[in-house]
């Protein structure tokens, strides 16, 4: 009979114990290097930043119950874009598209409660062309699997093969459906030469004509920085205004007396924004889309959760 050195053979309970406290530290450090851009792109396929971070909230859970048994054949970050990408579209079987006023077209449902705030694309925290409200609407009148290949494609990069790989399809399938999110998209998916940057002076200065505007109870102000173009849309309730004089109208009646409004500047969708409250009680997110010549268009949304 041979003799056995038990404690060669048997795990120690301490050692099985760090080594799990190690495995969790690395997916921890994982996930954490990876979730900014998970939630960003999860916002981009539901238009909603709240539900983005649900998204990525399951996603995390699925990939760490699914941790032990990763085989690294692929990377992390495919491996766990394949889990969100898959998250976010279950979730989009079972809801409307998010969409915006000003973006919606002839072959584009009107959402059937038009006041009900998960109808419309939502404001986001963060900065980046990728990230502006246009193109967030834009993207929402795509399929949900066209609007996947074409952000995993264009947006993250990722090669032909590996979106095959997470959306279970062939390479011919996936160019095929990028091919007509392209030309769905035409220049939705292009940055206007003329946008200017929130940070940049030119923007600042539109913001501030904006927030000062309400805070004096002053319009005119306002009014001097609007484009003879210019747009409003206003949400929960889903009106939008086109022209300067229509928007004028608007806001005329809407700055009321010193003291009522109350703005903070920030920055969303890599826009200018302002959070603003009314007569003390919060209110919601005004976003600009500041050129170099003027205010082309604000979104207003009442009652958003926004938190920069």
């Amino acid at each position: 009979m041979v003799a056995v050195d038990t404690e060669r053979v048997t795990p120690d309970r301490g050692d099985l114990a760090q080594t799990r406290t190690d495995q969790i530290a690395t997916f921890d450090d994982t996930v954490a290097s990876l979730r900014n851009e998970l939630v960003a792109h999860a916002y981009r396929m539901l238009g909603s930043w709240d539900d983005a971070e649900d998204a990525v909230q399951e996603t995390q859970l699925k990939a760490w119950r699914a941790w032990d048994g990763f085989d690294h054949r692929s990377s992390v970050r495919t491996w766990l874009h394949r889990i969100a990408i898959n998250v976010c579209l279950d979730a989009l079987r079972s809801r409307s598209r998010r969409v915006l006023p000003l973006e919606l077209r002839p072959d584009v449902d009107l959402p059937t409660d038009v006041d009900a705030p998960e109808r419309w694309v939502q404001p986001a925290p963060g900065d980046g062309d990728d990230l502006r409200l246009a193109f967030i609407a834009a993207l929402q009148l795509l399929g949900p699997r066209q609007r996947a290949v074409f952000l995993l494609r264009e947006v993250l990069d990722f090669s032909a093969a590996d979106v095959a790989l997470m959306l279970d399809t062939t390479v011919a399938a996936v160019k095929s459906s990028l091919q007509r999110a392209r030309s769905r998209l035409g220049d939705g998916r292009r940055t206007p030469d003329d946008v200017v940057e929130p940070l940049d002076p030119v923007a600042r200065r539109l913001l501030d004509a904006y927030i000062t505007a309400f805070q004096s109870g002053e319009v005119a102000p306002l009014l001097a920085v609007l484009r003879a173009d210019a747009s409003l849309e206003l949400m929960p309730s889903g009106d939008c205004f086109r022209g300067r004089d229509a928007c004028a109208s608007v806001f005329e009646a809407a700055v009321g007396t010193a003291g009522e409004w109350a703005m903070q500047p920030t920055v969303a969708n890599g826009q200018p924004a302002a959070l603003v409250t009314w007569k003390g009680g919060r209110y919601g997110v005004a976003v600009l889309d500041a050129r170099v010549d003027g205010i082309a268009r604000v979104s207003v949304f009442e009652g958003a959760a926004f938190r920069p």
